[in-house]
């Protein structure tokens, strides 16, 4: 397989690079000389900069379709993700899997070009810090492979491997060697954030850039995932995530923004540092270090570019119940409580005060009408479909960044056919507060969740509970991180020693579509596109082709790339793992 042999091209000075193939790439060095870089503080920051994008931008689509699809939040008709039939020669599987060891070729290059860049300018505070985003970016990496194919090769020295020549003998290591060595990994970038760039207890300057309670972030949500690999919770996982996420809550100097819909927004995503890690996209002449999740889930002509085309890619029927609402009901009537429904999704009814500011709709109001915009075609929707597309009846509201007007308001330049800057979040405090309480929770300490959970729902804008359970506290993982790509590992996560639960819950999800709602919403909206006719849905039917799925415990692993299993069989599913000891195996001795 060529692919894994590939080399990635990478120019540093320009800080582009193309992520296009698996776990043996690492940047052309024919194309600069290391030993011209990373010589100022300045230029060992750029150097890392590209991480925060280029290598993660194929894995966009699986990150959706394995995230959302999978766990019943969003619909795509005919896809095999929608009934768990996805081979090893899916493409976005594929592309999700070469991304991911590009993110990790990448990390231990750059790593190699900066340690060997000591001495030669820059200083060991830029070396090290940069070196300690390195090690938390490939950390998240491996955390997505060993959550999606599982059992997983440890990559840990790109240019030893190639020298070597066994780049198709390298074996799987065991679940938990590739969870140890994550933490390992983690536990080296803290250890380098906090001796290199002094730990604050007020929080830092620049909240887009990884730091040390990113990585202490991250590490927390590791513990808790591995926890329950043995089949049983292990309590001193369980303990070290509780702890690692109380020391962010309370010394990170990070706050949730007050309003939840903000932090999705363009301009005002991260004021308070609610977001620890995020793809940091950029609109540049350098494919692949954009945004494009707007092109797959935002509605035809919601841009100028004729790049989009998600009016079929959707909230599910099941994800708009878990929030107290369905589409199918008067939107006059419906519970508008929770904040987190309509910064996530778009229902008829919806108004948007920060998507098309350039625009005012039927009724004086300036922003973006939802429904107006679907039926008014010829003239407020230009563009659009000219009726009510999705099958659920909403569509995504996450992940949009509006018009070229919209853009250039907030970013002060212009957005391109299917790129955009829009931040895509990866890890948030709130998941953080989330991590805390359930970890408790599961460790016996029920009293010490509540005040957490509340302070989510808070945010939210719904009732405090008085007590809290585990399905508390689930639920509130699905409301507030929906659409955000991370709802499928909550679900691998718990299937390690509960899958029954698992499959109970995904079996009995509303995966279907209505028929007749276009109808209902477009005689709602009135010929004057002002909600001024009457409601009546008692034709529209249900279509449940996508429930009861066919379900047993190999979704929860999916298959390598064929291609790669091919090309070294120690890829199959049914080939042994190894178990290594991680911490004398590998090593981070700098």
């Amino acid at each position: 397989m060529k692919k894994i042999i590939a080399i990635l091209s990478i120019t540093v000075i320009s800080l582009g690079l193309v992520s296009c193939s698996e776990f043996l790439n690492r940047p052309g060095e024919d194309n600069y000389n290391v030993d011209n870089f990373y010589l100022t503080d300045e230029q060992c920051e750029q150097g890392v900069n590209s991480l925060y994008n280029s290598p993660w931008y194929d894995f966009q689509r699986g990150f959706f379709k394995v995230g959302e699809i999978f766990s019943g939040n969003l619909y795509m008709g005919s896809s095999p993700y929608m009934d768990y039939s996805v081979n090893g020669t899916d493409e976005d599987l594929m592309n999700m899997s070469y991304s991911l060891w590009a993110v990790n070729g990448h990390a231990n290059t750059m790593i190699s070009n900066l340690l060997n860049a000591r001495g030669k300018g820059a200083s060991d505070k830029a070396i090290y810090k940069s070196i300690a985003e390195c090690l938390t970016w490939k950390a998240m990496a491996y955390f997505y492979l060993v959550r999606t194919f599982g059992e997983v090769p440890i990559i840990h020295d790109n240019n030893k491997l190639l020298t070597g020549g066994g780049y198709n003998k390298v074996s799987k290591v065991t679940r938990a060697n590739v969870y140890e060595y994550i933490q390992l990994t983690l536990e080296k970038a803290m250890e380098l954030f906090d001796k290199y760039d002094v730990k604050k207890t007020s929080g830092w300057a620049d909240y887009e850039r990884i730091d040390y309670y990113t990585a202490e972030a991250l590490l927390s949500k590791v513990c808790l995932t591995a926890a329950g690999l043995g089949g049983t919770l292990d309590p001193a996982l369980l303990k070290k995530a509780a702890d690692y996420a109380k020391d962010v809550i309370d010394y990170s100097g990070r706050t949730l923004n007050p309003v939840y819909a903000d932090v999705f927004k363009l301009k005002s995503f991260n004021t308070t540092g609610e977001c620890l890690l995020s793809w940091q996209w950029t609109v540049s002449s350098n494919w692949t270090s954009q945004n494009t999740l707007q092109s797959d889930l935002g509605l035809v002509g919601f841009d100028e570019f004729g790049d989009l085309w998600g009016d079929w890619n959707v909230p599910t029927i099941d994800l708009m119940n878990a929030f107290g609402v369905d589409s199918k009901d008067d939107p006059a009537l419906r519970n508008n409580t929770d904040v987190r429904r309509k910064a996530s999704f778009m229902m008829p009814g919806d108004f948007y005060d920060y998507f098309w500011t350039d625009h005012t709709d039927a009724n004086g109001k300036v922003g973006f009408n939802y429904l107006q915009f679907l039926f008014d075609k010829d003239g407020y929707g230009a563009g659009s479909t000219g009726n009510l597309a999705s099958g659920t009846g909403a569509n995504v509201a996450k992940h949009m960044y509006g018009d070229t007007y919209d853009h250039e308001q907030a970013t002060g330049i212009s957005p391109a056919r299917m790129a955009y800057q829009l931040p895509t979040h990866l890890l948030r405090l709130s998941d953080v507060y989330l991590i805390y309480a359930e970890a408790e929770l599961l460790g016996g300490h029920p009293e010490k969740a509540l005040d957490y959970v509340n302070a989510v729902r808070e945010r939210a804008h719904i009732a405090d509970l008085s007590s809290v359970t585990f399905d508390d506290i689930w639920k509130e993982r699905r409301l507030e991180l929906a659409l955000e790509g991370d709802r499928w590992y909550d679900f691998v996560r718990r299937s390690y020693y509960d899958e029954a639960g698992c499959l109970a819950e995904l079996a009995s999800m509303k995966r279907g579509t209505y028929n007749g709602l276009s109808d209902v919403a477009e005689k709602w909206l009135g010929d004057d596109f002002k909600n001024s006719g009457t409601w009546d849905a008692s034709a529209v039917t249900y279509n449940d082709n996508y429930d009861n799925p066919s379900l047993s415990s190999r979704i929860f692993t999916l298959p390598f790339p064929t291609e790669d299993v091919v090309f070294n069989a120690q890829m199959a599913s049914t080939a042994e793992a190894v178990d290594v000891d991680v911490r004398a195996t590998y090593s981070y001795d700098f």
